[in-house]
């Protein structure tokens, strides 16, 4: 069976605030062939994470980077890659998946009231600007 895993499975997994649901999950990954995950469960797990449980965001990006680095996952690797790499530098995870998306559907600036993210996209060499 191939799956695809909703952020709650994910943080129940990487959390096991839910022992007998972590389990379940676990059982559930483990179980099968392939486990899609995608950018927006992402999104939500960094921010569970972050906001919900106050993990750093290192600890994340590593839990993230172990995440799509295990047998059977698949992921949009590119998009992934543009998140950790704004989560890295101090930003959020969904604004460097976002970034990256909106150049892949060919747009050639971002923009948000989000000076953080402006800052972080800019200096990895993208278009970037407040309103």
């Amino acid at each position: 069976m191939r799956i695809t895993a909703d952020t709650n499975v994910l943080v129940r997994v990487m959390t096991g605030d839910d022992p007998a649901q972590a389990e379940a999950a676990k059982a559930a990954l483990r179980q099968a062939e392939a486990v899609a995950v995608p950018v927006p469960a992402l999104c939500e797990l960094a921010w569970v994470l972050a906001q919900g449980y106050r993990v750093p965001k290192d600890e994340i990006a590593g839990a993230i980077r172990r995440l799509i680095g295990a047998a059977g996952v698949l992921v949009d690797r590119p998009a992934v890659e543009g998140g950790l790499a704004v989560l890295d530098a101090g930003g959020d995870f969904a604004d460097g998946a976002i970034a990256y998306e909106g150049r892949w559907l060919g747009a050639d600036t971002f923009v948000s009231f989000d000076t953080q993210a402006v800052r972080i996209i800019a200096a990895q060499g993208h278009a970037a600007r407040l309103p």
